[in-house]
């Protein structure tokens, strides 16, 4: 899909105004992509593996990406291949600056209209979850996180992790609509029958499976969105 095309929707208004759950990622998803934020991360995690595994920053990267891609997070490659410590691993990328996300009114407002049970699902830390939402100002919305360690470790888009966040939360994902900004982590959720909204923020990795018929519903910015739907 390209990146400046319009947004779509093949999703009707009442599956949106009827969800009875709502299951929203966190980076780059609940605060805009503009604000780089995960530019740290992403920083941090080089740094980790180049000091950890004692390469070069170029070698470092390659290993970090290669394992995005192939497990779904850079952390689940490092586990299974240098038995890393996973808690370590996200203490240390997770150490950055919020000064970049600014406070979201908005929003809190949107969200504060939003009716239904509203859940973060991240392959980020619970601590680094409730650091930016408390940041964002919206962290009183949300009734629970299921994070990489609720999930033991196992990222999105394992669709054994979505059973298991349906499971523990007892939701009905055919009155659920989870949010995104990475396409392919909504697949699992579009087949488990949840409605599926993509936060198109124009990076490619982003964009992967974006023309599948499992995203039902493409936005560019959440918090308008949410402004917009909740308004009517």
């Amino acid at each position: 899909m390209e990146t400046n095309a319009p947004p779509r929707s093949d999703a009707s208004a009442n599956r949106f105004t009827e969800a009875e759950a709502w299951v929203f990622d966190l980076d780059n998803t609940l605060y805009p992509a503009s604000s780089n934020l995960f530019d740290q991360i992403d920083h941090n995690i080089t740094t980790f593996i180049a000091k950890n595994l004692q390469l070069e920053w170029e070698d470092a990267y390659s290993v970090q990406k290669t394992y995005f891609h192939e497990y779904g997070t850079t952390m689940r490659g490092l586990m299974d291949h240098h038995g890393i410590d996973p808690v370590e691993f996200l203490e240390y990328v997770h150490d950055i600056e919020l000064s970049p996300v600014k406070p979201a009114p908005v929003l809190d407002r949107a969200l504060n209209r939003l009716s239904g049970r509203k859940f973060i699902f991240t392959n980020g830390s619970t601590d680094h979850t409730h650091r930016v939402i408390a940041r964002l100002g919206v962290g009183h919305h949300f009734e629970a996180v299921f994070d990489i360690v609720e999930s033991d470790y196992v990222p999105k888009p394992e669709p054994a992790v979505y059973a298991r966040l349906v499971e523990r939360y007892r939701i009905n994902p055919t009155t659920t609509v989870m949010v995104d900004d990475i396409a392919r982590n909504l697949v699992p959720a579009a087949v488990l029958g949840m409605t599926t909204v993509w936060v198109r923020t124009g990076s490619q990795w982003g964009s992967q499976q974006s023309d599948s018929k499992y995203i039902h519903h493409v936005v560019d910015d959440i918090t308008c969105w949410l402004d917009d739907l909740t308004s009517k």
